[in-house]
């Protein structure tokens, strides 16, 4: 009963995760044109945003369905690493992305100050990717309370979300007051924050990549640790690293105090496996 309640809430999940890209990628697709009809930077940035999340959203849908593939002989973790791979291309394109943008916006504020900017459409689109943003927060809303991955997803959307409501008031500001600067200076703002956002990814699934200690574990201390253990003398040549987002692997050599029985030594071996579980979260 408990495998099928789980199987069903995934695939519930990976319903939800479809429903939400397809709506971001309406979103990307009526905000690219109507950022071209607008002649808007900032509805194009946001545009980018959108579907650097609709990207996202596909590679959590893919590798929610990797995950569940079972390791083979040729393949001993599957595809866990998937997903990592993914965020690390995904977040190198936000990069390249988010540069071009900052530089075709400097352009524009000196070369074509007063480039006329349709705020009408502007709003319009603006307006539109609100709702639907919106709409995705609710879907995911529930599953996000229990779920890392989907909760992830949620937060992406909710940001594009506030990006949208940002282009929506530079509209009204090329509206009411004809501050068409207003639009490649908010596409700056944008494309900096995807920047950040895309360094931070980078810089984090490279050192997943890299087999790097996970960030807020000591390997030495969880060596020292194990070796309270009345049995162990000494552990030596220690590797504490991630397979995935939250998957924590430990491999190291034990010495005994003394000589001890095969039989013995898996029940030293049982408890560690069990202390490291429940102390450190490593369950391999």
């Amino acid at each position: 009963m408990h495998d099928h309640n789980h199987h069903a809430h995934s695939n519930l999940r990976g319903r939800k995760l479809i429903i939400t890209i397809f709506l971001n990628l309406l979103i990307t697709i009526v905000q690219i044109l109507g950022a071209i009809f607008a002649n808007s930077l900032a509805l194009l940035s946001d545009a980018f945003h959108n579907f650097s999340d609709t990207s996202s959203l596909l590679l959590s849908y893919i590798a929610n369905r990797l995950t569940r593939r079972k390791s083979t002989k040729e393949q001993t973790f599957g595809f866990k690493r998937a997903e990592i791979i993914a965020a690390f291309i995904n977040s190198s394109v936000l990069l390249i992305v988010g540069a071009l943008l900052i530089y075709e916006s400097i352009e524009r504020i000196i070369y074509s100050s007063d480039t006329e900017v349709n705020a009408i459409l502007v709003m319009s689109m603006a307006a539109f990717s609100i709702l639907a943003n919106g709409l995705s927060v609710l879907i995911l809303k529930q599953d996000a309370k229990e779920n890392m991955n989907i909760r992830s997803s949620y937060l992406h959307l909710f940001t594009d979300m506030l990006s949208s409501i940002a282009v929506l008031l530079g509209g009204l500001a090329i509206y009411f007051f004809n501050l068409t600067i207003i639009d490649p200076i908010l596409s700056i703002a944008i494309a900096i924050y995807l920047m950040i956002f895309g360094w931070k990814l980078v810089v984090q699934s490279l050192k997943v990549l890299m087999q790097f200690t996970p960030p807020g574990m000591d390997l030495e201390a969880i060596a020292k640790d194990l070796t309270e253990f009345k049995e162990v003398k000494n552990i030596h040549h220690g590797h504490l690293w991630q397979l995935t987002d939250h998957e924590y692997m430990f491999e190291a050599h034990i010495d005994f105090e003394k000589d001890l029985p095969i039989s013995e030594a898996c029940i030293v071996m049982k408890n560690m496996r069990i202390h490291l579980s429940k102390k450190y979260h490593i369950h391999h």
